[in-house]
């Protein structure tokens, strides 16, 4: 099941186990379950710390990691590999007692939570977002003995799922009811479980000093941003509904100049780390409700959906962009239950169905291209008369026999049995007929939004919605600076968000070492 170079890596990380492990296979006479059995002894001849057990779980195949001794572990029904093989790694670790690197006051939070939780996570192995939420619920029951926690492979439970209607991963169940799906970081979690947490974070934000940058945003845009600034010496705050924004959701990125290859969820994690090296006070999982634009010679104000308010001298705004929703009838009603906008996490879900792509860009043709290898068939959805993806992926995508490709269609209904789709209608736009097309999913692929609807009022914004920039990231209001996705630049790429955030950090300090000194900072004392 592993490699040589896979091999070596997990046997460096296993020197890490504090205290001894066993794994417990509850297995079957399928291919998978002799896949299970041959990883169980692959990663324990690796480490004298971990042993092997038989189970008689009702998941097979499956496999707990427990505490030797202990009834501390967590479990596994599935194999653990493509983007799910961090989270074996760190439940290894951590059920053997290797420290998590969390905030120690969000550990405390989990130790504290009193009652009983049994969750169960549904994933897929080429989703992104998965394993964040499997390796929090991992941590919190390694944390708390009153977590049990099971992540299942969706693909390989197709009767679960389908018994369960899942139709999008992450899906995360509590006691059998839906906790939540879409990805979730442990903050979240845990807030979800702890109702006092929002207020006392409130709290916490509400107390802050002023900044003299406050950025909003965490995206490349955002990370640029706060770094540029933080390296000036200037007292910096970056406040992010998600840090990586969209790019989190992001497969491959092969355009970052001088990195040939790289994965969104590692840009990601990459981009963060960076920001920490610096002076940053990073606020994530917060939303921004409202700005309000700093009278003459005052701060600005930045009002957060919890109740709590910062302020700043300046202020970046780098809110980035979503994806577009088709807006007909149907698409809200059946939002994960067949209607999905991540091909690579759920495409996994509708093996052997018949699926839907709406939009003929690069981003479209790409999910239709990659859904070809798993569903039935795939019928894409243009509202043009002609696709906008290059050339190569045209020529790759109508050389697939199990690809239909309709141009000229306006989407105009979704249509379900109330538990699920069953059905898409389009108008075709050149005859003006109506059309039905009996499926199971449909992947949503028309672009992005500005995330900006709470601006309306506060700066110049564009029709489409966009926040009106300069060349330096100036907006309509002195002291308020924008860049990336949700600004007027005419091109939304990773490498441009990062230019664009530095150069409004510049700008904005450029600015701040032009106002009247009427305080002393310790930045400005430093630069004398």
């Amino acid at each position: 099941m592993l490699d040589a170079n896979l091999t070596q890596q997990l046997k460096a990380y296993l020197v890490n186990i504090r205290e001894p492990i066993e794994l417990v296979a509850s297995l079957g006479d399928d291919a998978k379950s002799r896949q299970m059995r041959e990883l169980i002894d692959e990663i324990a001849a690796l480490s004298d710390q971990i042993t092997t057990a038989t189970g008689d779980d009702a998941r097979r195949p499956s496999f707990l990691i427990r505490r030797t001794g202990t009834e501390i572990g967590v479990r596994f029904a599935g194999l653990p590999m493509g983007h799910e093989f961090t989270s074996l790694v760190l439940a290894l670790l951590q059920v053997g007692g290797h420290p998590s690197k969390a905030a120690p006051a969000l550990l405390d939070q989990v130790r504290a939570l009193g009652g009983d939780y049994h969750f169960e996570t549904y994933f897929s192995l080429s989703c992104a977002n998965c394993p964040d939420v499997v390796q929090a619920l991992n941590l919190m029951a390694v944390l708390n003995p009153g977590v049990t926690h099971t992540a299942i492979d969706g693909a390989l439970f197709q009767d679960e799922v389908a018994s369960r209607k899942v139709m999008a991963v992450p899906t995360v169940f509590l006691h059998g009811e839906v906790f939540g799906q879409g990805r979730m970081e442990l903050e979240q979690i845990v807030a979800k479980l702890d109702t006092g947490a929002s207020a006392r974070v409130a709290e916490t934000i509400a107390a802050k000093e002023p900044f003299d940058v406050l950025v909003v945003g965490g995206g490349p845009a955002g990370a640029a941003a706060a770094i540029y600034t933080a390296r000036k010496g200037i007292r910096t705050g970056i406040l992010a509904e998600r840090f990586g924004g969209q790019v989190a959701d992001t497969m491959g990125i092969e355009n970052l100049v001088s990195v040939p290859h790289t994965e969104g969820p590692k840009l990601v994690a990459d981009l963060e780390r960076h920001v920490r090296e610096y002076d940053v006070d990073i606020m994530n999982l917060q939303r921004a409700d409202k700005l309000i634009p700093a009278p003459e010679g005052g701060l600005h104000e930045l009002v957060l959906e919890n109740g709590a308010s910062l302020k700043a001298r300046t202020v970046i705004l780098s809110t980035g962009a979503r994806w577009r929703q088709m807006g007909v009838p149907g698409e809200d009603t059946y939002r994960n239950k067949g209607v999905a906008y991540c091909p690579h996490c759920d495409g996994p879900l509708f093996k052997g169905k018949r699926v839907a792509v709406i939009g003929g860009g690069n981003s479209g043709v790409e999910a239709a291209i990659d859904l070809a290898g798993l569903v039935a068939h795939v019928t894409l959805i243009e509202y043009d008369t002609a696709l906008r993806a290059d050339a190569v992926l045209q020529r790759k995508l109508h050389s697939l026999p199990n690809v239909t490709v309709v141009t000229s269609a306006l989407t105009t209904e979704v249509h379900g049995d109330g538990d699920k789709v069953t059905a898409l209608s389009y108008r075709d736009r050149t005859h003006g007929t109506m059309h039905r097309v009996e499926l199971e999913g449909i992947f949503v692929q028309i672009g992005l939004v500005p995330n900006t609807e709470w601006l309306a009022g506060a700066i110049a914004l564009s029709p489409r919605g966009e926040i009106e920039v300069d060349d330096r990231g100036h907006t309509s209001q002195p002291g308020i600076f924008a860049a990336g996705d949700a600004t007027t630049v005419p091109f939304k790429q990773i490498v441009i968000a990062m230019g664009a955030g530095s150069t409004a950090a510049l700008a904005a300090f450029d600015h701040l070492i032009r106002l009247p000194a009427e305080e002393t900072h310790d930045w400005e004392e430093a630069a004398e």
